[in-house]
């Protein structure tokens, strides 16, 4: 019996999904696609092209969030994440479970993540192999993952409450990260699980903004109150993006632990502005 669950989420862009299910058909596991509300057919087409994956509707954009109703229609201990335009490389699951069968209080496994058809590794990749933290459970022990190269163990996710719909979309990864490290969850960088990212050439004009707006949320939502306050000053435009939002990040509030803190100044090394 299949033992990984591959979901995604997706909006509007079907033709890079049905790519990305064309990948995945051989590995033979169950794929779930959380379709956010799309307007372009996205889980007609898909349930006509691919009737093996299962489809759940959104009557709403969830943007990342959405992806938690993946994880709880699930029914395999651990869930593959990839995106719209991201698939697993053969062997990557068998791998994975191995790893998580060796190592029970391991909740996340970062992938070694290729981009594009000449397989560059994502720039994240050095980062994660080369991490600050030192060796972990079951290698470099990290306090971040790209969400299109990842598998975790489902029961730490539904613990910790999964993707917090409060940062919608961009950097979602890091609030898990601390969480789950929170709740005593190991988190690493395996370097022989290996993910494909194709990302599309044009991207979002707010991309970035929406980024830093969510590392201002984050802060508040789980650092110190001089540290939130720090990077709120140092980065005024993400700020002010972030008022909206902040008065429902501040009611989910809850201050790391101090060894967790200080492991995470480790990994940010010294502040920069606007980043």
């Amino acid at each position: 019996m299949p033992r990984t669950t591959v979901v995604i989420a997706t909006r509007n862009r079907v033709d890079r999904l049905r790519r990305t299910l064309t990948h995945l058909s051989p590995m033979r596991v169950p794929v779930i696609v959380v379709d956010n509300a799309s307007t372009d057919a996205t889980a007609d087409r898909v349930r006509s092209e691919f009737p093996q994956v299962k489809v759940l509707e959104s009557p709403v954009n969830l943007g990342a969030a959405g992806r938690n109703l993946g994880v709880r229609a699930a029914r395999t201990p651990f869930v593959a994440f990839a995106d719209d335009d991201s698939w697993w490389a053969p062997g990557a699951f068998e791998r994975a479970e191995r790893v998580f069968d060796d190592h029970p209080d391991l909740a996340v496994i970062a992938a070694r993540t290729l981009v594009g058809p000449e397989e560059r590794p994502d720039p994240i990749t050095p980062l994660l192999r080369d991490s600050p933290l030192g060796e972990g459970v079951a290698g470099p022990a990290v306090l971040g993952f790209l969400a299109c190269s990842a598998i975790v163990r489902r029961q730490a996710f539904e613990e910790v409450g999964g993707f917090s719909p409060v940062l919608f979309f961009r950097g979602e990864e890091t609030l898990l990260s601390w969480d789950l490290a929170a709740a005593g969850w190991a988190l690493c960088y395996v370097d022989d699980v290996v993910a494909h990212h194709h990302p599309a050439p044009e991207r979002s004009p707010d991309g970035e903004i929406v980024e830093r707006r969510n590392a201002v949320l984050t802060s508040w939502m789980r650092r110190p109150v001089g540290r939130a306050l720090a990077d709120s000053l140092r980065d005024p435009v993400a700020f002010r993006a972030a008022l909206p939002r902040l008065r429902q990040a501040l009611r989910q509030r809850c201050e790391l632990p101090e060894h967790l803190e200080a492991q995470i100044r480790r990994v940010s090394g010294p502040p920069r502005r606007g980043a």
